[in-house]
């Protein structure tokens, strides 16, 4: 009995250290042969920098859509160390799914839709975008989720893994063993904040390049 106990202690263990390890991926392993194949990234470029701050709404009070928040914050390629000065850009459907009520600005902020925002990581390495929480596609071929797009100084621009909502539709075993753990896993749980916006936790671990 007390055997089969150390036994079963032992797997666990062994269980969570793996878990562990896979939630740090991206931390660990080398360059991506081609980190840079990334349709639409150059929207990452269309606000300058410099012009930015951590914090951008995507979505106004009038937006239809239940409120919610994507924050985190944007580590080195270690996985320890927070990174001033990043740029990422937003892109996500609406309440019914679509990216709609796209401007005449660019390619990006046709085919993106009105739901779109920049933001440049603070000296802790923080952003936040103040949103609505997207649909998935009218079709159900996709979870909901955001895009998100990487733009470090001096870099060529990236995606990272979409943010997608733990126990929500699509996000099961087989979209978890797909993942490609760009920036460490996109699945995020929600919770809600004391005045009941739901907030999306995802911290991101930049990719190391060629």
């Amino acid at each position: 009995m007390t055997a089969d106990r150390t036994t079963l202690a032992l797997l666990l263990r062994i269980a969570a250290l793996v878990a562990c390890s896979a939630g740090h991926a991206t931390a660990e392993q080398g360059a991506r042969a081609d980190p840079y194949a990334c349709e639409g990234c150059e929207a990452v470029h269309e606000r300058p920098a410099d012009s930015l701050t951590s914090t951008a709404r995507v979505a106004g009070p009038e937006e239809p859509g239940e409120r919610l928040v994507a924050t985190g914050t944007v580590f080195a390629a270690d996985g320890k160390t927070p990174q001033e000065g990043v740029v990422i850009y937003l892109h996500q459907t609406n309440a019914a799914g679509l990216y709609a009520n796209g401007t005449d600005e660019s390619e990006w902020s046709r085919r993106n839709g009105r739901l779109r925002a920049w933001v440049r990581t603070d000296g802790q390495g923080r952003y936040r975008f103040e949103t609505i929480k997207p649909a998935p596609y009218p079709d159900m071929t996709m979870p909901a989720h955001i895009h998100l797009m990487i733009g470090e100084p001096g870099r060529r621009p990236y995606y990272v893994d979409d943010i997608v909502f733990d126990g929500e539709f699509g996000v099961d075993a087989a979209y978890r063993q797909a993942q490609e753990l760009r920036g460490g896993s996109g699945i995020v749980s929600l919770v809600r904040d004391s005045d009941g916006v739901l907030v999306a936790r995802r911290d991101i671990v930049l990719e190391r390049h060629p």
